[in-house]
């Protein structure tokens, strides 16, 4: 047991001290996780009803989700929005993070208030507000729609996570790239922006969960051919209590697990190699 007298920290706090603050991380990621983890062995249940835990296992609703053209073009549809969401919200949460940073406007606050509201406001009254002017500008049921609406709810993330790299980040380096001649575009292509991808790549993987995870914002503007994943889950979940929810649930919580954990990996390449 020696680690529990070995110091935790710069202040000489030893891990005995922080016993409880590490059996209560423990017990809150238990209530977080395990509810979740349950999804998984669930899904590979062989009845025809959700039980845990399952007393025969089966791969038969893995197939049931990958013999189903429903489910296969609304998993398609989530992937694109993803994917569209990400090629969106990167590039314009970056360039707002830089200009909100270097600005010496008064108003750049309000404005990056402003761009933080889509996380501060509750979805439902966003999604509320978004379907009305979709329905206006005839963009319900739209994978363009469903890719605007999701791209304004990753946009903040963006924004706040740039942000916090670029405030890390010496711009004196940038500065001493223009005095040599670089224009400003130049400099943070080839200055600001290698000292800040890995939070760009962290962002935008965050942009793809957002949009591939979100569901009441699908609610309100995905439907018909361009229904959500999500969206589809939740209607067979309000028709009927179907297995092969579970199975697409486990899909899901594997494909964020490994995105996050790639990113991660991609960040210690990155720094490892500088």
């Amino acid at each position: 047991m020696r680690w529990l007298r070995a110091p935790a920290s710069s202040t000489q706090v030893t891990h005995g001290a922080r016993v409880w603050l590490y059996a209560l991380a423990c017990v809150v990621m238990a209530f977080l996780v395990l509810p979740t983890l349950i999804v998984i062995p669930m899904s590979f249940s062989a009845s025809q009803y959700l039980e845990f835990p399952p007393q025969h296992w089966s791969l038969r609703w893995y197939e049931a989700y990958l013999a189903s053209p429903e489910w296969l073009q609304a998993t398609a549809t989530s992937l694109k929005a993803g994917f569209l969401t990400m090629l969106v919200a990167v590039p314009l949460g970056t360039m707002a993070a830089y200009g909100l940073l270097v600005s010496r406007s008064r108003w750049a606050h309000v404005v990056r208030s402003m761009l933080l509201t889509p996380i501060l406001v509750p979805v439902i009254l966003v999604a509320i507000g978004v379907f009305y002017v979709y329905v206006k500008l005839g963009l319900v049921n739209t994978l363009a729609g469903l890719v605007v609406a999701h791209s304004m709810l990753a946009l903040p993330l963006v924004v706040m996570v740039v942000t916090s790299a670029l405030q890390s980040f010496d711009l004196n380096q940038e500065m001493v790239a223009r005095s040599l001649g670089a224009s400003r575009l130049r400099a943070f292509w080839l200055v600001t922006l290698p000292q800040v991808q890995f939070a760009i790549v962290t962002s935008a993987v965050l942009a793809f969960l957002t949009s591939f995870d979100e569901v009441v914002v699908a609610m309100f503007v995905s439907g018909g051919d361009n229904a959500t994943l999500t969206r589809a889950m939740f209607d067979a979940l309000r028709d009927q209590i179907d297995p092969t929810i579970a199975a697409i649930s486990t899909v899901m919580i594997v494909l964020s697990s490994v995105l996050v954990v790639l990113s991660q990996l991609v960040g210690r390449s990155r720094s490892g190699a500088t």
